[in-house]
């Protein structure tokens, strides 16, 4: 008896502790929401995708190392005297020396869109906030009215219930019970609706939290807590206005969009310059002819790189 009375407490503790649900305020909410959200989870990678753009727009200033190598063996189909194979390899140290103002823009670009991320990140966490906040009162509110219905229902189905004794005992007549039951039909839709409300207001609340409307794990289920509270507030149009001018994000975010497109116009431009790199290395070679010298051939080596594209087909300016 004792086991089986153990083995029963164990389990109502059990179902006490599976059907726990998750309780949240307000503020609860728009915590979970800024860890969970999908949306604000994609734009804090792109924010890091941003800074990687950084990383990678600035190595043009760093020298970077090339190896190459090259062996290939020769079919003759005469007699000769040079050697069959050929090979090549070195390593090298290259530096950018002129680029015609190509790395510093790609630089300023990288680090504008870094911003721009940053501060469409910032938009989107107080926009998903600003929805949280009003999914959050409107489930509250239809929760409400969930009350003010039943409350409502239950009056009319005990007037019912009234008009029908009253029937019974000869005080009223037939009409009298026919209005109740109209109203109660009228009522009991209501509820249905305000129920329905609810539970698309929950949908909504768990789409913005990051949880998955479609799961029946326990740990998908969450209940909000707080009562509905009215603050009057006051604002002074021209107020908004100017403030919403200096703090937008939005606002500063197409400012960059500007200066974006003001950097890629230097980059263009670059196209039509002279490029000039700088290299030093170390290189192994073979010589094919043995009366020029030995085979195998070493040694250091130092010089500069230079291109520049004196007619593109009109592609530079076009894009310019």
């Amino acid at each position: 008896m004792r086991r089986s009375a153990l083995i029963v407490i164990f389990l109502l503790a059990w179902t006490k502790v599976g059907a726990a649900v998750s309780t949240y305020a307000v503020e609860d909410a728009v915590a979970l929401a800024k860890k969970q959200n999908a949306e604000i989870l994609i734009a804090a990678k792109q924010v890091q995708a941003a800074r990687g753009g950084v990383i990678e727009a600035r190595a043009g200033f760093l020298p970077s190392v090339v190896s190459t190598g090259l062996l290939q063996r020769r079919e003759r189909q005469e007699v000769s005297r040079l050697r069959a194979d050929d090979y090549d390899a070195s390593l090298r140290v290259l530096q950018n020396l002129y680029t015609g103002g190509a790395v510093n823009s790609q630089r300023a670009i990288a680090r504008l869109i870094e911003e721009k991320r940053t501060i469409e990140y910032q938009a989107l966490v107080n926009r998903v906030a600003m929805d949280v906040r009003v999914a959050f009162y409107d489930v509250l509110l239809n929760r409400s009215k969930i009350g003010v219905r039943e409350q409502s229902v239950g009056v009319l189905q005990q007037e019912l219930k009234t008009q029908r004794e009253r029937l019974t005992a000869g005080m009223v007549g037939a009409l009298n019970v026919s209005r109740a039951e109209v109203a109660l039909a009228n009522e009991q839709p209501e509820l249905i609706d305000a129920q329905t409300r609810l539970q698309n207001s929950y949908l909504r609340l768990s789409e913005l939290l990051g949880i998955d409307p479609r799961s029946t794990a326990e740990s998908s289920r969450f209940e909000v807590a707080g009562q509905l509270q009215y603050h009057p507030r006051h604002p002074d149009l021209n107020e908004c206005l100017a403030y919403a001018d200096v703090t937008r994000p939005e606002i500063r975010a197409r400012e960059i969009d500007v200066e974006i497109e003001d950097q890629q116009l230097i980059l263009d431009r670059s196209e039509t310059r002279p490029r000039v790199e700088v290299f030093t290395g170390y290189e192994l070679y073979s010589e094919r002819d043995p009366l020029v010298g030995p085979e195998f051939n070493h040694g250091y080596i130092v010089g500069l790189n230079a291109t520049w594209h004196i007619f593109d087909g009109f592609a530079t300016r076009g894009r310019m």
